[in-house]
């Protein structure tokens, strides 16, 4: 006979369901579906070389094939999903996002390894493409459970900080010596996040951006 367990205990938690992916998200300015190898020419030809000069890693090189082997080793990561942004005006493939680490036991998740376009940079296309991100991950991926998103960027990314925190995260310090990256530089790592609690004053706030002429 199993032993009860003490009044007052949790209840017993069976496994976390599996995160819910998403298939397209869709706003008026901007269309995300998933990366897949085929995207790899579109984006190589639009992206100019020194984008991932902050990433934690980047191409070998700077030739298609070694492009495609770059975007194939992203694709088989059980715990991310990227993205690829399209300029709903256009067509055109403006960029790439990801969901990274996504944890369904502590229901958070992250939104990285983002790059544009330098025509799409300072336009509606990042506020729009993070509010699909966003309402996705505090939506159906852990069926509105989500408790934390977070993002976070290389300290000298002084552009990507500041994009972030117009976002409405909050900026919750610096990981020192964080990462060491291809070319041997050890990196400081600015850490932001989104709670559940903060969401709403997030979302209104990007619907507020997006409804300003040229966001």
């Amino acid at each position: 006979m199993s032993e009860k367990p003490p009044p007052g205990s949790p209840p017993a938690q069976g496994p976390a369901p599996a995160a819910v992916l998403p298939a397209l998200l869709e706003h008026p300015d901007v269309l995300l579906r998933p990366l897949t190898p085929a995207d790899a020419r579109a984006l190589f030809e639009v992206t100019p070389q020194d984008t991932f000069r902050y990433f934690l890693d980047w191409p070998v090189e700077w030739t298609l094939p070694a492009f495609e082997a770059w975007i194939a080793s992203r694709l088989f990561k059980p715990t991310s999903c990227g993205m690829v942004v399209i300029d709903r005006r256009t067509g055109r493939i403006v960029g790439s996002s990801s969901y990274l680490d996504i944890d369904p036991v502590h229901r958070g998740v992250e939104i990285g390894f983002t790059w544009y376009t330098p025509e799409a940079r300072g336009t509606r296309i990042n506020p729009a493409s993070k509010l699909l991100l966003l309402e996705h991950a505090f939506g159906p991926m852990f069926a509105g459970r989500c408790e934390r998103v977070q993002l976070k960027c290389d300290g000298r990314n002084e552009r990507s900080q500041r994009a972030i925190a117009k976002l409405g995260a909050v900026r919750e310090g610096v990981l020192r010596k964080h990462r060491v990256l291809m070319d041997g530089y050890v990196r400081d790592t600015v850490m932001f996040s989104i709670t559940r609690e903060e969401w709403p004053r997030v979302r209104e706030g990007l619907h507020n951006r997006l409804a300003e002429a040229g966001a």
